[in-house]
């Protein structure tokens, strides 16, 4: 053996050695994972994202570790996050614009993994490609899916010249409202802007919607009304209002319609994120994502159930139609 090979292989040994004592670190490792989550943990979303991360060997109760909340409520987020980022936890994991702003006031070097509908908008960060700071995450198209929903609610009710359109103030920005306004107005559509921050507004904002004279309701992206959306779904089936949602899983479950990406596939997409942190990278140079696949789902059971007819040509739009 040459000096050169064997210069090579004492290099190649100290680079195992190195790899294998840094793999074994690795394995000794308990992550710690916080949540601010307002779905519960066997919620099939939830689910999924923990799928994901086992996938990559970060096992809940074994070198994964969860703390914080799930099914949050908004008054205890402040609390929680405090928490949170005193225990020193590896990474934040919450959604929608005021809880990650609650979480950003709480810390600003923990890494902060988020939903929301629009991150740039908001402020939450300062661009897709390079969002800065110690917030990542995806950004949901918001303002362009909730249009389009808007469009679809008034293919799927074509005498519908007055619908309304639930919102919480606190996630959706006006300039998002201005948008769906000048929307309806050019195709002579008048809307009604119904607004609820709380799950007690909920109830109170769909009937004004109906009391308004809308005759169709387009449920604007919110984690409020995902996380109440059976709430919602009873509501507008005893007032027969056609209403379409933000998840198609959504219509899969009882509501007429649903518009978007698939929060399940979301979560997981999110966890894969999260998966670069655990492995050392950093949220400002990990890129907000943002969906890239779309359902339309149609209920005829639900329209069946209020009265109405669904137009051939949109059945043929849908990806899937529940007989």
């Amino acid at each position: 053996m040459n000096r050169r090979d064997l210069m090579m292989l004492l290099a190649n040994g100290a680079a195992f050695l190195f790899w294998t004592v840094a793999r074994a670190q690795e394995l000794g490792r308990v992550y710690r994972l916080g949540m601010l989550s307002d779905v519960p943990r066997e919620d099939p979303t939830m689910v999924a994202a923990f799928d994901e991360l086992r996938r990559s060997g970060f096992v809940e109760g074994q070198n994964l570790r969860v703390e914080g909340s799930f099914s949050i409520r908004d008054e205890e987020t402040p609390k929680v996050a405090a928490r949170l980022v005193a225990a020193g936890v590896d990474v934040i994991w919450t959604g929608g614009y005021p809880r990650t702003r609650i979480a950003q006031q709480a810390t600003r070097t923990i890494p902060i993994l988020t939903m929301a509908d629009d991150m740039v908008l908001s402020g939450l960060v300062s661009s897709l490609s390079h969002p800065d700071g110690n917030t990542t995450g995806i950004s949901l198209l918001a303002t362009e899916l909730d249009g389009k929903r808007q469009e679809l609610l008034t293919e799927l009710v074509p005498s519908a010249r007055h619908i309304g359109a639930l919102v919480d103030p606190r996630v959706t920005m006006p300039e998002q409202l201005r948008v769906l306004e000048d929307a309806a107005r050019k195709r002579g559509i008048e809307l009604s802007i119904c607004r609820a921050s709380k799950p007690e507004e909920i109830i109170p904002a769909v009937d004004s919607a109906q009391a308004s004279g809308a005759l169709a309701l387009n449920v604007l992206a919110s984690p409020l009304f995902n996380a109440n959306r059976q709430l919602i779904l009873d509501r507008v089936a005893a007032l027969k209002l056609p209403a379409i949602f933000q998840w198609p899983e959504t219509a899969e479950t009882g509501g007429l319609a649903g518009y978007g990406p698939r929060f399940p596939e979301l979560n997981r997409q999110r966890a894969r994120q999260i998966i670069k942190i655990f492995r050392g990278a950093k949220p400002a140079d990990i890129p907000v994502e943002q969906p890239d696949r779309f359902e339309l789902v149609i209920n005829l059971h639900t329209a069946k159930a209020i009265g109405l007819m669904v137009p051939p040509t949109l059945l043929d739009l849908a990806d899937k139609v529940i007989e």
